[in-house]
């Protein structure tokens, strides 16, 4: 089934035009269906209050005049009789009196006589009011000294003021379903124009342009919020697309190095040396070097992809990180000695630690690589093991020029280079500290850079106890 889209104005001017039909609807309801059903519970209420203040004043000096005021002010016909004799009576022009001459229904005057004879103490009875043509309540209570008072009122509200409240009602509906018109319009624009700016935006980002603003000051908190999250979601795609083309940059020049360098030897080997064994051994070595350094690349890519994916399970386990680190360092034997490198192990006691025993050992390959990388001209890299109070904290220094402070939040993402000109790697792909960083956020270790500018770079982790 196809959905009716619409803008946010017309949902917001809609929905607020609908609070006020609703509104409307309730005070008509409340002020002309119901009003003789409320009118005639106040009623009930008022005259019970009246009885009682009768109770309480009856032997008052000044009765006569609180009968009066009260009959006046409430509308209603008071009537005081002692046994058969009455003692006092409203005026008959109160349209809440009913004349007993007058009264049509005998039923209910033999009902009050009944009541002036009988035990009870209070008395109920509604009728026609004959020269009103409206219900009456009849309300009757004993007092002492054989005292009895008869309370009567209408129970429908025959007043001009409702038929006034009533057509005033019906200009007052008009004026307010067109002050909501107004208002409802005012408002959903008022709201709705940030979030068709925001919206604006947020299109632009998906065309590939970052470089848009949202500075809505709408004095909403939830859009200013919105507004500054898609700011900042901006700012990052920005650095994410640099960082992509850098990255693709640098990854075609890494694998086009290689391949070109392949087939330009297995042309020499094919072409130029195929009868002398000695040259065509030299360039099939060097084809060889190169498919392992492409194969090198192309490894570090997709493990980049697994850690970031998290997709294999840590393998936590117990192991010595000394022994560990020990057996790595040999494998940079050769470096040693074909090319006077200097690796310095320092240690103090160190305990066996938990963790992925593979993942710390691509770590440890990766920050030696990038010390290879970046180290001073006497070639030396010094690895530390020390105890902390957080655990068994890993450093990997070099003697190298240092990172400026710029750039040190940044040196963790895959081919992020210092020097901007590209610069082919000593050893390694360009890739390993983003994979340094992501195996240790898997871990959920501490890690981090610390830099002298003319005297070396040491990169740390802590190995939690």
């Amino acid at each position: 089934m196809k959905q009716n889209n619409h803008s946010l104005t017309s949902k917001i001017w809609f929905y607020l035009i609908i609070f006020s039909i609703v509104i409307l609807l309730s005070l008509w309801l409340f002020q002309v269906i119901f009003l003789k059903s409320y009118y005639r519970w106040m009623k009930n209420r008022e005259i019970d209050g009246i009885i009682n203040i009768i109770s309480q004043e009856y032997n008052s000096e000044n009765l006569l005049d609180i009968l009066d005021d009260l009959s006046f002010s409430n509308n209603v016909c008071i009537e005081v009789i002692n046994s058969d004799d009455l003692l006092y009576s409203s005026t008959s022009q109160i349209r809440g009196c009913l004349i007993d001459k007058d009264v049509n229904d005998y039923h209910y005057i033999d009902k009050k006589l009944e009541f002036i004879k009988s035990e009870n103490i209070t008395f109920k009875y509604e009728t026609t009011n004959p020269k009103f043509h409206n219900q009456t309540l009849i309300y009757g209570k004993k007092l002492i000294n054989n005292l009895i008072v008869f309370v009567t009122s209408s129970l429908e509200p025959i007043d001009s003021t409702i038929g006034i409240l009533s057509s005033q009602l019906v200009y007052v509906t008009l004026g307010v379903l067109l002050f909501s018109f107004l208002v409802a319009y005012f408002i959903s624009k008022k709201i709705s124009k940030p979030i068709i700016q925001i919206n604006d935006g947020a299109k632009e980002i998906a065309n590939h342009n970052y470089d848009v603003k949202f500075d809505t000051l709408s004095n909403i908190i939830e859009i200013d919020e919105l507004a500054k999250t898609l700011h900042e979601a901006s700012t990052e795609l920005s650095k994410t697309e640099n960082l992509r083309r850098e990255l693709l940059a640098n990854v075609s020049h890494d694998l086009k190095t290689p391949l070109t360098m392949i087939k330009a030897y297995a042309e020499m080997a094919r072409d130029l040396n195929n009868k002398n064994v000695r040259k065509r051994t030299d360039n099939l070595n060097i084809i060889i070097d190169e498919t392992d350094r492409l194969n090198l690349l192309v490894n570090d890519i997709l493990e980049l992809s697994k850690v970031q994916a998290n997709v294999e399970k840590l393998n936590i386990e117990q192991f010595n990180l000394l022994d560990l680190i020990q057996t790595i360092l040999k494998h940079y034997e050769y470096l040693k000695t074909s090319e006077n490198y200097q690796f310095v192990l320092e240690y103090g006691s160190c305990d066996i630690v938990r963790a992925d025993k593979k993942r710390i050992e691509q770590v440890m390959y990766n920050l030696i690589n990038n010390a290879i990388n970046y180290t001073g001209h006497d070639k030396k890299i010094i690895i530390r093991i020390i105890d902390v109070s957080e655990g068994i904290k890993i450093e990997v220094s070099d003697t190298g020029n240092g990172i400026d402070e710029k750039d040190l939040a940044l040196i963790w993402d895959k081919y992020y280079k210092v020097d901007k000109s590209f610069k082919r790697e000593v050893y390694g792909t360009g890739i390993g500290l983003s994979i340094v960083k992501n195996i240790l956020i898997n871990h959920n270790f501490k890690y981090g850079v610390d830099t002298i500018k003319g005297i070396g770079t040491t990169f740390w982790f802590i190995i939690n106890k």
